[in-house]
C-alpha cells in the first residue's frame, strides 16, 4: 500500500485489512422510467450516448419479484452505462421527505475537461434545458447541473484538480472529525446539527487559503 492511498489512524472503526477486490469501472447505474421512449430520446439525442442493450422480464430474477419490466442501457465513452425499468401500472414515486434528497441524490458524468463542461452547457441551454451553473467547487472540480425526463438531476463535471480523487489521508482525518464532532455532542446532550456545522465553518477555512 503506498503512502497516497494508506489510511492514517484514526478513531474511526473499520474493518481489519483492506478490501482484496476493487471494481474496474461503474458497469450500471439504474433508475426508473415512466417513458422509456421518451427516456430513449433524450440519452441518444441529447446526451449522445448509444443505445447499448435491453432486457424484458415478467418478474425479477434476483429477488423472483413479479414485477414485469422493459429494461433500457445507454452506453457512455468508457463503456459504462445509464439504466432505467419501465414497469407497467407502477405508481409515481412519492415526493421527498425533505428537499436536500432531490439536490444531493444525483449521478454525475465526466466531460473529459473543463472546457467541455462550458460546451455542455451551451449544447444544453440550446435545447432547452434550464442548466445550474457552472459551479466551482472550491477549485476541485467544475460542474454544472440539470435533470433527465425523469426528473433524475444530472451533473456534467470534470475536475480542476488532477489529485482530486487522491486525498486518502485528509478523507480518513475528515471522517474522523465529523464522526467525533457528532459523538461529543450527542455525549454533551447538544444539538449534533449545530454541531457539525460549527465543525464545517472551521474545517472549510482551509479552502479560503
Amino acid at each position: 500500500m503506498n503512502e497516497m492511498t494508506k489510511a492514517p489512524e484514526t478513531s474511526v472503526a473499520r474493518a481489519p485489512g483492506k478490501a482484496k477486490l476493487t471494481p474496474t469501472m461503474l458497469n450500471h447505474a439504474a433508475y426508473i422510467t415512466h417513458d422509456a421512449e421518451a427516456t430513449t430520446r433524450f440519452y441518444t439525442e441529447i446526451m449522445g450516448m448509444e443505445f447499448a442493450s435491453t432486457i424484458l422480464d415478467d418478474k425479477v430474477p434476483s429477488t423472483g419479484d413479479e414485477f414485469p419490466y422493459f429494461h433500457i442501457f445507454f452506453r457512455m465513452g468508457d463503456g459504462s452505462t445509464m439504466a432505467f425499468f419501465e414497469a407497467p401500472g407502477l405508481p409515481p414515486q412519492s415526493k421527498s421527505s425533505h428537499p436536500a434528497y432531490d439536490v444531493f441524490n444525483h449521478i454525475a458524468l465526466d466531460a473529459g475537461s473543463p472546457e467541455a463542461v462550458h460546451e455542455w452547457y451551451e449544447w444544453l441551454t440550446g435545447n432547452g434545458l434550464d442548466v445550474i451553473g457552472p459551479v466551482d467547487h472550491k477549485g476541485i472540480i467544475l460542474s454544472i447541473y440539470f435533470h433527465d425526463p425523469n426528473g433524475i438531476r444530472l451533473e456534467i463535471t470534470s475536475p480542476t484538480d488532477p489529485t482530486w480523487n487522491t486525498h486518502t489521508e485528509q478523507a480518513y482525518k475528515d471522517l474522523d472529525g465529523w464522526v467525533r464532532t457528532k459523538k461529543e455532542a450527542e455525549a454533551a446532550g447538544r444539538d449534533v446539527g449545530e454541531a457539525l456545522l460549527d465543525y464545517i465553518h472551521e474545517t472549510r477555512k482551509r479552502y479560503d487559503g
